[in-house]
């Protein structure tokens, strides 16, 4: 079992940045892939960015690559989400998830992750 917290949403103007944080229990951190998703009121959860476990391989949908970036630290089993040149069709409630993985391997499908966070708002402004 993995608990996963999220933290760092909050409201900003479009243009500025935020850095999105989940932190997860357990002891054995690198062996988890980790996602990013969102879901906007209305419409389904969709994926964001993917994080090996070793943190080498990222993955990015087209609609914030250039503008986010997924990272890791192991040691603090903590995987981020800084979004730049945040755009009001960025307002969601983002999600972290987790996959046990011991590949070099990312995941794309929601349905492929086991854990969840409980997710943080992110509201854009315009």
């Amino acid at each position: 079992q993995v608990l996963l917290v999220e933290s760092g949403g909050g409201s900003v103007q479009a243009g500025g940045s935020l850095r999105l944080s989940c932190i997860a229990s357990g002891r054995t951190f690198s062996g988890y892939a980790m996602g990013w998703f969102r879901q906007a009121p209305g419409t389904e959860r969709e994926f964001v960015a993917a994080i090996s476990g070793s943190g080498l391989s990222t993955y990015y949908a087209d609609s914030v690559r250039a503008r986010f970036t997924i990272s890791r630290s192991n040691a603090k089993n903590t995987v981020y989400l800084q979004m730049n040149s945040l755009k009001p069709e960025d307002t969601a409630v983002y999600y972290c998830a987790a996959k046990p993985s011991t590949s070099s391997r990312y995941y794309l499908s929601k349905n492929e992750y086991d854990y969840w966070g409980q997710g943080t708002q992110v509201t854009v402004s315009s």
